[in-house]
């Protein structure tokens, strides 16, 4: 179920720096958007990343748009909970989104099958 969240995928290009920060992080998948990806889905997700770099973050999915933002959504499908160091590791691929799942490094609550749609819709 986990397995094919694919959130390592979340670093766009291979050649490209590695994210250091949540904020880098976010700031990529507004570049790798694929609005063909997110037509007709309508999906609120909410990032509650703590440290020293953590805070919350939310997308904002509705017909192949979609908002970002620093913040909270109300009445989020998908909540992903995780430290800033982990949530980085996981869009660099150092760290297996399923390992972090199954030891608690990653939290999700809501919809999984939402959860997953994240990595086809910000590759």
């Amino acid at each position: 179920m986990v397995a094919a969240l694919g959130l390592a995928a979340m670093n766009a290009a291979a050649n490209e720096p590695q994210n250091s920060t949540p904020q880098q992080v976010f700031d990529g998948m507004r570049k790798s958007f694929r609005a063909e990806k997110a037509k007709g889905l309508r999906v609120r997700y909410q990032f509650n990343l703590r440290g020293p770099n953590g805070g919350d973050w939310f997308i904002d999915v509705n017909d192949g748009t979609f908002r970002m933002n620093r913040g909270g959504i109300d009445n989020p499908n998908v909540t992903f909970i995780a430290s800033d160091k982990d949530w980085v590791a996981l869009s660099n691929g150092k760290l297996n989104g399923t390992w972090a799942f199954l030891t608690g490094r990653l939290k999700i609550r809501g919809d999984h099958r939402l959860a997953r749609k994240l990595n086809e819709i910000f590759p």
